[in-house]
């Protein structure tokens, strides 16, 4: 029952309306979309939950540092409940778990661990690998779409070279020696041209047993130029700086199965290799949705309009990665990358907070460029018509980044990674850390 309010007392009853007129917007992911809505939207109008199957924030253009030792796991991550305790997020609950199915005729949404309702839902969990149907592949490459990947990459290089250099094995030393990325986008480009590094600059000093030359970086792509989503200038010089750091370029080369640690190619060629790691392509996660006929578009992703509502589901819009929102130069849908997903974000949230009878705004992409790292000094930069490589563009790669992670600590401590890795090429995070069996729970995957 509603409280009486008594004459010449505070209004007891103001509170209680402000709750009961609150609607509930659920987000689903924590990445840069599900954050900036959830910092956005007006919360005196939305009850706001947030929802990831991680309790932290990564930052993915930073993962391929991580997997070549450049980084630890914590510098480019960040709890999600300490972002929300910021005064931007008052009024956001966070809760933890992955998410199962969506009911959108019962609006509500059920993960591992309880069922949620909503008013509005917003999807924005981002994308995986896709293996194009490859038979098994996924079993056998690895793979840098989290930064358990990235962890688990990592320790597959170290491991390969610490039995590298005992082993006595021809065959099986060049296998162990030889590392495959597939695909030649940026993460391809920029995890290539670290293992470059590591092979030119690093192996003869900590790994005296192994001659630099026995170790084998080979990047396969099968375009016939790197970073097709840039210019080709920016192919060109990315192609000419691997070379620098004595990195195999294949083009050309379409990949048709890994087994038996040997990687086919359509042209009849082969490459024994323990390592490959696959950054060909990315997929929507995959969220089954009841209660509707409509499912995904192509690449896994969910069809929207031009205010990011999903077409055929009321109530629902998709942000990011897992949307495909087409526009003028762009027939196939938005790029995959966190500008996209930061600027439907806050279109998104001023639509969500706006009066009951304004128009929703159409969401018009502002491309302010495109850059690849490649190594030391090395990278390249697309921005409105400019073009720039080498080390301008490497000190604009960084800064960049390096205002993008959250938090002032994270912040620090990569950048003194960085200046320290830039004068001595050391590392103090080359260790082989296997995490233990866990103890039998069925929370654990």
């Amino acid at each position: 029952m509603m409280p009486v309010c008594k004459p010449g007392a505070p209004c007891a009853c103001f509170k209680y309306m402000r709750t009961e007129q609150k609607q509930r917007l659920l987000i689903i992911g924590g990445g840069f979309g599900g954050l900036s809505v959830a910092r956005y939207v007006d919360k005196s109008k939305w009850e706001v939950v947030l929802v990831d199957r991680n309790n932290y924030h990564s930052f993915p253009p930073l993962f391929y540092q991580v997997a070549s030792s450049g980084l630890e796991p914590s510098t480019i991550s960040f709890p999600l409940r300490r972002e929300i305790r910021g005064r931007h997020y008052r009024g956001v609950s966070f809760h933890f778990g992955d998410v199962r199915t969506i009911d959108v005729a019962a609006k509500k949404v059920v993960t591992d661990y309880e069922t949620l309702h909503y008013d509005t839902l917003v999807l924005a969990a981002g994308s995986t690998n896709n293996f194009f149907g490859i038979p098994d592949l996924e079993k056998y490459v690895f793979t840098l779409k989290s930064t358990t990947e990235a962890i688990r990459c990592r320790n597959e290089v170290l491991a390969c070279l610490e039995r590298a250099a005992l082993c006595r094995d021809d065959a099986l030393r060049r296998r162990l020696l030889t590392f495959v990325v597939v695909g030649g986008g940026p993460t391809g480009v920029e995890i290539a041209g670290a293992l470059g590094e590591l092979k030119r600059y690093v192996l003869k000093r900590e790994y005296p047993s192994i001659d630099p030359g026995e170790m084998r970086v080979v990047l396969v792509e099968g375009s016939s130029r790197l970073l097709g989503n840039m210019s080709a200038k920016s192919g060109e010089d990315a192609f000419k700086a691997l070379g620098s750091l004595l990195v195999e370029v294949q083009l050309g080369k379409v990949m048709k199965g890994y087994a038996d640690k040997v990687l086919s190619f359509a042209d009849g060629s082969t490459i024994a290799a323990d390592s490959v790691i696959w950054t060909a392509g990315i997929t929507g996660v995959a969220i089954p949705l009841e209660g509707t006929d409509v499912r995904p578009a192509r690449g896994g992703r969910w069809a929207v309009d031009a205010s990011n509502a999903v077409e055929g589901v009321p109530d629902v819009y998709a942000i990011g990665d897992i949307s495909l929102q087409t526009a003028d130069g762009y027939p196939s849908g938005l790029p995959q990358v966190a500008p996209v997903a930061m600027q439907q974000a806050r279109c998104l949230a001023r639509n969500l907070s706006r009066y009951a009878d304004e128009p929703m705004e159409p969401f018009r992409y502002c491309d302010k460029g495109s850059m690849a790292t490649i190594g030391r000094n090395r990278a390249v930069v697309d921005m409105r018509g400019f073009h720039l490589s080498g080390r301008i563009a490497w000190f604009a790669w960084m800064f960049v980044h390096l205002m993008s992670l959250l938090g002032m600590r994270n912040r620090t401590v990569v950048f003194i990674n960085w200046i320290w890795g830039y004068f001595t090429f050391s590392s103090g995070l080359r260790l082989l850390m296997r995490s233990d069996r866990y103890p039998l729970r069925s929370y654990w995957k």
